[in-house]
This record gives structure tokens, C-alpha cells and sequence, in this order.
């Protein structure tokens, strides 16, 4: 093939190369090492957060241009020699190219937690305004008018709260902001807990059906040629080989089962802390193998993939009941194993396109790994710094310090470890119904398969994809119902109106605003925790500094002669 099959492609990715541009230059070493280790201080700092603070890819790379081009112009032409050594470089060897950029970019990427991120990569918001929301305002997270409205009324709070309620008539003005739904005892589950782990086990399953039905064959007559290496090769991947050596593939294997091996060890050198045998790791990466390929192809063709937790939680909950350390191990492991291979392929991937040698983008990507140690640095400090950190009864008022995420992984520790899934779930639990979601999203995605054959000329019916139905449910109890809203509001707005009545802006600017409205509220929100919030000073104590939507009564009952103390008793 002369060019890239994919029409996308061939209108954003040039169908040339130039070996000669430089890829690893002074500029990759002083921003791109101290931005992998400021994203990962900036991510832990993040978990610790009741506003998680998410960094887009297009932030990073909003930064990186910006920064680049600056050095490439201020920085001299100058050879420097390392003493006693024969090495030398030059400060400023070329002018800043799209290769440097991307394997700059490759360095910070590989660290985003994107388990933790939810918000859409288009916003209404002003990145300076995060100083409300983050430090004055925090109830503007969650605006439900409806509750201000009917002050007394159950019914009506139930309709309008925005984080516990079904959000009629709530909005969000907060552009960070990530709430969780703590709401539910050890055994009884909420709602809308009940239908996240129903769509997660249904995304799981119809992920499978959806990519054998629709691009089964396809898929496995590629594997074919690529094994017996007579695949035909569109125009990057004839580039590439041409130009650049490949990776040897003992350098993947021998990080693999070194990384296995080590795994093993702790947890059998610490087995009554870690309660994970060694059969048990080897699992996870035998789960990891098996769901990466999915996960990897909706990514490549939806732009979205999807987390494994629920399905490592549940797996060693029926394997090793009891044991919460075992199951928050296993889960870990198997979840984090997979994020990281995903985030190498998207490198591997962009660097294709790009032409980065794949030798080079490979030691970007192990350099990375130092993010490891700050994290742990971070989260040591931040433990030992702040006083009563991860207590929020004990916490001052507008303290951000809740540990949102350290208290949901403890939840669930606890529901699919301690008291385990044949307690709650299948067989014994009363809560067996969720399993059944499973079958449903097997079979969800059959007919609109059927659909599409009996009907080739329909184009609709083919971008009903399930696996991307499912998925956007499971953020229901992390962040409610009023972030829905907002993905309405602000994706009809931006990628429905102003996309069909002004293309030309939309086409300069959406992601331009994306990037900016990222970068300004990740910045601010680093310097805001660093300047005030570590040194427990925060906003004027007012009811607006509550992060609530103020409708008390959403958890109230609504069956005639129920007292609970707060809430109004129905006759």
C-alpha cells in the first residue's frame, strides 16, 4: 500500500520520513526527566486529593511545544565535552522537530493514572477559575438548584442532587473535581455501586463479542501473516523497517519474566502480609494477556478502553476469600500490569507514525520507570507532613486531604477480600442478579451485529459499539449524576454546535482550549496544594467551602414511618 488504509491517517500523518532529524537531544534530557518526575509527584498528590487533578496527553504536549521551542531559540550552539570521557553533545544541535517532541512526549506519558480521570477532554470552563472550586467555592462541584428550591422535600432532593440523586437540573462549574460515592455499609451496596459492577462485567463480556463478531477475522488473518512475516505493510511500517532496526525481542521477554520473578519473590518472601501465592501472580498475568488485545483494539477504534479492577477483585475474591491484602495485591498487579502495556503500545504506536527509532522510544520508556521512586517519595512525605491525612472526620474544614482513592481501593479490599463475593454476590449474597449482566452483554452486541450485515448501506448502525455504552456507566458512582450533565451540556455545545456551525474554529482551537483549560487547572491546583493546603490553610469558613450539593435529604427514606434522625417522617 502506497499509503495508510485509515482516511485519518492519511490526512494528519505524513507519508515521509527523514532519518537524519535528531531525536535524542540536550532538550530531551532537561525538560523531558524533570517532567516525568514532576507529572508522577503531581499524579500522587492528586490521590490524596478530594479534587483529582487529571493531565491530559494534549496538556503535556501543550507544555513540551511551548517549552521546546523556547530552549531551541534562547539555548547557544555549543559542543560540551563530559570530563575525563570522550563524550560530547551540543546544547542546541537543530531546531526543535516533531521527533524530539514525541519522544519527549513518550518520556512523561507512560506515568498518566488515567484509572482515576473522568472528565471529558473538552470543557466550558476557565482554567484560572479553578481557584473557586479548589479553594473558595467547592460546593459550586455540584450546583443543584432543584434542592435549593424544595428545601423539605425528599422526593425532589432525590430528582435533583447532583452526586446522589439522579441530578435534574444540576450542573458542575468545577473542571477538577472527582467525588466519591462513599454511601454504602460492607454488605448493603447502593444503587448505582450495583449498577457499575453490572456494566463493568457487561463491558467485559460484550468487549468480547463485539471484536470477535465485528473484527474477528480480520484480526486473526493479520496475526496469521504477521507470524509467518508476509503481512502486507502500509507505507510507516515499510519506512520503518527500511530506516530503523527493530527491538530485539529477548529485550521484551527478559523485562518480563525479571518483572514476574521479582513479583514472585515479594510475595512469597512476605506471604502472611501480601496473602498472594505465587500461582496467583502468575494469573494475573495470564488475565492481563488475555484482555489486552481487547482492550487495545476499542482504543484503537473507539478511542476509549476500559480497566480490568472489577474482574481481578472478583476472581480472587472467589480464590481467596477472607484475605483483603491478597485481593487488593492481585488487583494491582493484574491492573497496573495492563495500564502500563497499554500506555507502551500507544507510544510504540505514536512513534511508528512519527518515525522514532523503536530502540530509542524503548530506553525513553525504561528511563521513565524512575517515576516509581518519586511516587513513593511523595506519598512518604505527604503521610509524615500532613497532619491527620486520610481522616476526613479529623480533618480542618476545606481540607482536600481525604484520600478519596486510598479509602475506595480499602472498600473494596474489604467487600470482595475480607467479606468476599459468594457472600454478597453468587451464591449465597443477595445480590446474585449482577452476574446476569454478564450474559447481557454477550448477547447485547449480536443483534446489532445481525443489523449491520442485513443492512450494510445504514453506516449508523456500525458505530453502536456497547463496550462504549457500558463504559460510560461506571463513572455514575465516582463522580454522579451531574457529571453527566456536563458531558451533555458541554458535548452537544462543543461537538455538535460550534462543530457544524463554526468548523473552522473548532477545527483550530477545541483542542487548543482542551490543552489550555488542563494546563491551567493542573498548575494551579500543584501550587495551590504546595503554597497554602500543605500548610493547612484554607479558604474563609462558609457554607459554600462544604464540598456538598446541599440536599440533605437525598438519602432520606420515602416509606411511610421510617424515623431517621434528619429526615422528615412520611405519613
Amino acid at each position: 500500500m502506497d499509503d495508510s488504509p485509515i482516511e485519518q491517517v492519511r490526512l494528519t500523518v505524513p507519508s515521509t520520513d527523514d532519518p537524519t532529524l535528531q531525536v535524542l537531544t540536550f532538550r530531551i534530557w532537561i525538560l523531558g526527566v524533570p517532567l516525568c518526575i514532576l507529572q508522577s509527584a503531581l499524579v500522587r498528590i492528586a490521590t490524596f486529593r478530594q479534587q483529582f487533578i487529571y493531565i491530559s496527553p494534549v496538556c503535556i504536549d501543550f507544555f513540551l511545544y511551548g517549552g521546546c521551542n523556547l530552549l531551541a531559540r534562547v539555548l547557544p550552539n555549543k559542543v560540551v565535552t563530559i570530563p575525563g570521557t570522550r563524550w560530547s553533545f551540543s546544547l542546541n544541535p537543530c531546531p526543535f522537530n516533531i521527533k524530539e517532541h514525541i519522544a519527549i512526549f513518550a518520556l512523561g506519558y507512560i506515568n498518566t493514572d488515567s484509572s482515576n480521570m473522568w472528565w471529558p477532554s473538552v470543557v466550558a470552563s476557565i482554567p484560572l477559575y479553578s481557584i473557586i472550586p479548589a479553594y473558595f467555592f467547592q460546593s459550586i462541584t455540584a450546583l443543584s438548584f432543584v434542592c435549593w428550591i424544595w428545601k423539605d422535600s425528599i422526593t425532589a432532593q432525590q430528582i435533583g442532587s447532583g452526586m446522589n440523586g439522579l441530578g435534574i437540573g444540576s450542573i458542575s462549574l468545577d473542571w477538577m473535581t472527582i467525588t466519591t460515592y462513599d454511601k454504602y455499609s460492607k454488605i448493603y451496596f447502593t444503587t448505582s455501586l450495583l449498577y457499575c459492577y453490572a456494566f463493568s462485567l457487561a463491558q467485559y463480556t460484550s468487549s468480547i463479542s463485539e471484536i470477535t463478531l465485528c473484527y474477528g477475522r480480520s484480526l486473526w488473518q493479520t496475526f496469521k501473516k504477521a507470524y509467518k512475516h508476509d503481512d502486507e505493510q502500509d507505507v510507516h511500517g515499510r519506512l520503518m523497517k527500511q530506516n530503523y532496526e527493530s527491538i530485539p525481542q529477548w529485550w521484551f521477554y527478559s523485562i518480563l519474566l525479571s518483572m514476574i520473578g521479582m513479583a514472585i519473590l515479594v510475595c512469597e518472601s512476605f506471604g502472611s502480609q501480601i496473602q498472594l501465592r505465587y500461582w496467583e501472580v502468575l494469573l494475573a498475568c495470564a488475565l492481563v494477556f488475555l484482555f489486552l488485545p481487547l482492550e487495545c483494539v476499542l482504543e484503537a477504534i473507539a478511542g476509549s478502553g476500559f480497566t480490568l479492577d472489577l474482574l481481578f477483585e472478583a476472581i480472587i475474591g472467589y480464590l481467596n476469600p477472607g484475605k483483603p491484602l491478597a485481593n487488593m495485591a492481585f488487583k494491582l498487579y493484574g491492573t497496573e500490569a495492563h495500564l502500563v502495556a497499554a500506555y507502551a503500545i500507544y507510544n510504540f504506536k505514536l512513534s511508528h507514525y512519527i518515525k522514532i527509532p523503536p530502540k530509542i522510544v524503548f530506553h525513553l520508556m525504561i528511563l521513565a520507570t524512575i517515576s516509581c521512586f518519586i511516587d513513593f517519595g511523595i506519598a512518604w512525605w505527604m503521610l509524615r507532613s500532613i497532619d491527620n491525612i486520610c481522616q476526613p472526620d479529623l480533618l480542618p474544614e476545606g481540607s482536600p486531604w481525604t484520600c478519596p482513592s486510598d479509602k475506595a481501593m480499602f472498600i473494596t479490599g474489604v467487600t470482595w477480600g475480607l467479606v468476599g463475593p459468594s457472600k454478597t454476590f453468587y451464591p449465597d449474597g443477595m445480590y446474585s442478579i449482577v452476574f446476569i449482566f454478564a450474559l447481557i452483554g454477550l448477547v447485547a452486541p449480536i443483534p446489532v451485529w445481525l443489523l449491520s450485515q442485513k443492512y450494510p448501506e445504514k453506516k449508523w448502525i456500525r458505530l453502536i459499539n456497547f463496550p462504549l455504552i457500558f463504559n460510560a456507566a461506571l463513572v455514575l458512582p465516582v463522580g454522579g449524576m451531574v457529571g453527566y450533565w456536563n458531558w451533555f451540556i458541554v458535548g452537544l455545545l462543543f461537538n455538535y454546535f460550534i462543530y457544524h456551525k463554526h468548523r473552522e474554529w473548532w477545527t483550530r482551537y477545541n483542542y487548543l482550549l482542551s490543552a489550555g483549560l488542563d494546563a491551567g487547572s493542573a498548575v494551579f491546583v500543584l501550587l495551590l496544594s504546595v503554597s497554602l493546603q500543605f500548610q493547612n490553610i484554607y479558604g474563609a469558613n462558609w457554607w459554600g467551602l462544604e464540598l456538598s450539593d446541599h440536599c440533605p435529604l437525598t438519602n432520606c427514606p420515602t416509606v411511610p414511618g421510617v424515623i431517621i434522625e434528619g429526615c422528615p417522617i412520611i405519613q
